[in-house]
């Protein structure tokens, strides 16, 4: 490697004749070096804010859930409850509410984000505190749950609506969140991460966190920022993104733009064919339906790629049709999670040649074969065996890159390719697999983890050939031929981004030369 690019490839015999005239040599001892693993899609700078305080993911009943923020709040004087990972699914035939925080912290206000990231559930006192009534209207489908007396029942319904009380929550110091992202980022390089792609732009300061940490030293990950563009948008708020396009640090970079089409199925705001169980998930996110199309033309017309979340049957096919009546000018456009899908809608995302961005993990850790899930409650049968089709999507030429959703799932890399290949988590053989016909082959996910996502975005990488980008991450085993439950496991002896070692454990590699 040379100058971030793989400048040679060869057998052991050709490798000892370049130790001469290396700079570094690492003998990686019998580890089986791929192409460095991409993450198509995390929130490492506004996962700061939504991991805050007691980590409930996993958790799926309404007494432990409880036990677990009253044990937080007895080991911290903070004036507010935080937590994360809230599975709806506590609440049983019942809605969120206040009722969770009931004796809990002496009145202290609380703020917990469920688990799919679109919905928080603040107590009496926080809503109190954020002057929230109930009436509040927004720019998009976002909404305040009211009880049948017009009164906020706690629940906060998508990106909007929580942000009326983000506010008022204490504050973290700059100097926290640097260190915090730091770590995340060098959380994501220990698991083997060269890359990853951020949705979103949403703090403020973003720029100057990452501006600050490439001033303490070289960032661990490529990350590459696509920021979001919500509904509702300003005259000459499209301009302002398309300027950002570009603007760079040494290892992160803006290109490329997030957009979304409609919220989660457990949260009743993404967009179906027909009204859940509940009678929701009706309608799109966007409230003018035509201003996404608008947002996209602007974007494809400038060679700009897009990425859109969309969750539920109608808003991947409106996704799709919208991407479909772009006039082929080679830019390459993509869709976000993807979670039920009918036939005619898979058929629909070939015609438009658009390209898919899936999370394993979302199907293994939040959805049962048996549908006692809330995902599936909310879908009933048949649309839930249409959970996650990333077999089918594979199979009919589909570019699928894999991701985590981080910190909607864990980003471990190897959990995901394990998700991939079993349908079900590493490590419970004994829960039944979700459609296990869907799932890929070990060399399927591993492209879906490499190579699957350069070509989502249009480039060339994510694969150990001359001339690519130099991003190499090194296995204690060999991910196609070690048993996936085995492989979740298995040590990450070396991480190379940019040709540059960012993780490389003393105790495991010894450099010579």
């Amino acid at each position: 490697m040379r100058d971030g690019v793989i400048v040679a490839v060869g057998a052991a015999d050709a490798a000892d004749a370049w130790a001469d005239a290396a700079d570094r040599v690492v003998d990686v001892a019998g580890g089986t070096v791929t192409a460095g693993i991409v993450d198509a899609h995390i929130h490492p700078i506004m996962g700061l804010q939504m991991t805050r305080g007691v980590d409930l993911s996993g958790i799926r009943e309404w007494d432990a859930v409880r036990a677990a923020l009253a044990a937080w709040v007895g080991e911290t004087d903070e004036p507010w409850i935080f937590g994360w990972g809230l599975d709806p699914i506590v609440f049983g035939a019942a809605e969120p509410s206040f009722a969770l925080f009931d004796g809990i912290g002496d009145g202290r206000p609380a703020y917990v984000t469920m688990f799919d990231g679109h919905s928080a559930l603040a107590s009496r006192e926080a809503i109190g505190i954020a002057g929230v009534t109930g009436d509040e209207t927004f720019a998009d489908a976002s909404s305040v749950a009211v009880d049948p007396d017009g009164r906020p029942t706690g629940l906060l319904l998508e990106i909007s609506a929580q942000s009326l009380v983000w506010p008022h929550l204490p504050e973290q110091t700059f100097e926290e969140r640097v260190e915090a992202l730091g770590a995340v980022f060098r959380g994501m390089a220990e698991v083997g991460i060269t890359s990853g792609q951020m949705l979103d732009l949403s703090a403020p300061d973003s720029f100057e966190l990452l501006e600050e940490l490439e001033r303490r030293g070289e960032l661990p990950i490529r990350l590459r920022i696509s920021p979001w563009v919500m509904p509702g948008f300003a005259e000459g708020d499209l301009e302002r993104f398309a300027a950002l396009q570009g603007r760079a640090g040494r290892r992160w970079h803006v290109t490329g733009i997030k957009l979304m089409i409609d919220g989660t199925i457990d949260n009743g705001t993404a967009w179906l064919y027909e009204p859940d169980t509940r009678g929701e998930s009706t309608e799109s996110l966007w409230l003018d339906e035509a201003q996404y199309a608008e947002a996209v033309a602007f974007f494809h017309g400038r060679g700009i790629p897009t990425t859109t979340h969309a969750i539920g049957d109608r808003g991947i096919g409106f996704v799709a049709e919208t991407l479909a009546a772009q006039a082929p000018n080679g830019t390459v456009h993509r869709i976000e999670h993807i979670e039920t899908l009918p036939d005619h809608v898979l058929e629909l995302m070939v015609r438009a040649g658009v390209a898919a961005s899936m999370q394993p993990t979302h199907c293994t850790l939040y959805s049962r074969a048996d549908h006692t899930d809330n995902w599936s409650q909310r879908l009933g049968d048949e649309r839930a065996d249409r959970a996650w089709r990333i077999g089918d999507l594979r199979a009919r030429g589909v570019i699928v890159a894999l991701g985590s959703d981080w910190p909607i799932a864990p980003y471990d890399p190897r959990a995901t390719l394990a998700s991939a290949t079993l349908r079900r988590p590493a490590g419970r053989p004994d829960l039944e697999p979700v459609q296990p016909s869907q799932a890929l082959s070990r060399a399927a996910a591993l492209e879906g983890h490499t190579s699957e996502w350069w070509r989502s975005v249009g480039e060339q990488g994510g694969t150990i050939e001359v001339g690519m980008p130099a991003d190499l991450t090194v296995f204690a085993d060999d991910p196609l031929t070690t048993d996936p439950d085995a492989f979740a496991t298995s040590p990450v002896l070396l991480t190379v981004v940019d040709g540059a070692v960012v993780v490389d454990p003393a105790d495991v590699l010894a450099p010579r030369g």
